[in-house]
C-alpha cells in the first residue's frame, strides 16, 4: 500500500522521535493520559478521526496529525506531533497509507496503537483499473500474501468495510478506557447503524443504471466500484500525483465512448488539470467525486456521511441512474 514513496529516512525519523520525547519529559503527569478524565487519542488523517470522535463521544478528546486541506500521503510527522503522539492514550491509524506515520507509531511505547488496516481485508486494486468482481487487468484478486504492502488503503469509501474497522476500533476504545466501555459500546452500535443505512441507499441508488463505468482522477474507488458491481477507471493509478502515459489516455478516451461514459471525477485535495484535459478532449462533463481523506471548505457536506451522499448523488447523476 505504499501509495507514496516520501519516507523519512530512519535517522530523520530517530531525530524526530528523540526530540518529541525531550518535549514530552518536560510536560507535567497530569497532562499525559486519562488521568484529567479524557481519553486522549491521536488520528492519523480524518477517516481516523471521524470514527474516534464518533465512538468516543464525550470521553475523548482527538488530534488529527494531517490538518485540513493538507494532502494526508504528503504528511511527514513534526517534532510536536510525535509530542502529541507520546502523550496520547491511544493512536489510531491506517497502516501502509502515511509512511512517516507508521514510522512514528512503531516506535513511540503508546499501549493501544490501532490499526485500522488490520480490521478489515485489504485487496491490490491495480494501477488504473478495478473489475466489478475485485480483480485488476492482470487477473489478481488481491488475496496473496498477508502483507499490507502495495493493497489499496481507501477501504472507509466502502460503507461495509469503514463499519467493520469501527467495530474493532469499539472494542479497543472499551479495553483502552473499561470505566466508560459501555458507553463505547453503544456509540459503536449507533455508527454501525448509520453506516448500514448509507451503504443500503448506495445499493439501492446504484442498483439501475445507464452505465456501470466511471472515470477517476486516481484509483481511490475501487472498494466502492467493487461493493456496488462498478467499473473504476482511473487516470492515474493509487498515487494522485502520477502522470499517465498517452497511450492510457487514448485508451480512456475509447473506453468512454464505447460505454456511455459522460463525466470525468476530480478530487478537491489534488489538481484537476488532468481530469479537465481529458474531459475536454473527450466531450466529457467533469465533476467531483471525493476521496474524503479531509474535509475543507470546498468540501460537498461537513462530515462523512454529507459527502458520502453527495458522492452517491453525483454518481447517480454520470451513470444515468433511474
Amino acid at each position: 500500500m505504499n501509495v507514496r514513496r516520501r519516507l523519512i529516512p530512519g535517522t530523520a525519523a530517530a531525530a524526530v522521535l528523540a526530540l518529541g520525547l525531550g518535549t514530552l519529559s518536560a510536560c507535567s503527569s497530569d497532562a499525559a493520559g486519562s488521568s484529567n478524565g479524557t481519553y486522549n487519542v491521536v488520528a492519523s488523517f480524518y477517516p481516523m478521526a471521524f470514527l474516534a470522535e464518533q465512538i468516543g463521544g464525550k470521553h475523548v478528546h482527538v488530534t488529527s496529525l494531517t490538518q485540513p486541506g493538507q494532502e494526508p500521503h504528503d504528511l511527514e510527522i513534526s517534532a510536536r506531533q510525535t509530542a502529541q503522539l507520546q502523550e496520547s492514550d491511544a493512536v489510531l491509524y491506517l497502516k501502509g497509507l502515511q509512511p512517516s506515520v507508521d514510522e512514528a507509531v512503531a516506535q513511540s511505547g503508546i499501549k493501544t496503537k490501532i490499526d485500522a488496516a488490520s480490521l478489515t481485508t485489504l485487496k491490490e486494486h491495480g494501477d488504473g483499473h478495478t473489475h466489478e468482481d475485485g480483480t485488476h487487468e492482470d487477473g489478481h484478486d488481491g488475496h496473496e500474501g498477508e502483507e499490507h504492502g502495495g493493497k489499496d488503503p481507501h477501504v472507509w469509501l466502502d460503507p461495509v468495510r469503514y463499519a467493520q474497522i469501527a467495530k474493532g476500533v469499539g472494542r479497543a476504545f472499551e479495553k483502552g478506557d473499561p470505566a466508560h466501555a459501555a458507553d463505547y459500546r453503544k456509540n459503536t452500535e449507533a455508527l454501525v447503524e448509520k453506516l448500514d443505512e448509507l451503504h443500503s441507499r448506495y445499493e439501492t441508488g446504484l442498483r439501475n443504471t445507464r452505465t456501470r463505468t466511471f472515470i477517476t482522477t486516481h484509483a481511490s474507488f475501487g472498494y466502492l466500484a467493487e461493493r456496488y458491481g462498478l467499473d473504476e477507471e482511473a487516470i492515474s493509478g493509487l498515487d494522485p500525483e502520477s502522470e499517465p502515459s498517452a497511450a492510457r489516455v487514448r485508451e480512456l478516451e475509447r473506453k468512454a465512448k464505447a460505454e456511455g461514459v459522460t463525466t470525468v471525477f476530480y478530487e478537491t485535495l489534488v489538481s484537476d488539470r488532468t481530469a479537465k484535459t481529458l474531459a475536454r478532449d473527450a466531450g466529457l462533463r467533469t465533476d467531483v467525486l471525493d476521496p474524503l481523506e479531509g474535509i475543507t471548505d470546498k468540501s460537498r457536506g461537513t462530515d462523512y456521511f454529507q459527502v458520502m451522499d453527495a458522492n452517491l448523488k453525483a454518481l447517480r447523476k454520470a451513470l444515468g441512474a433511474e
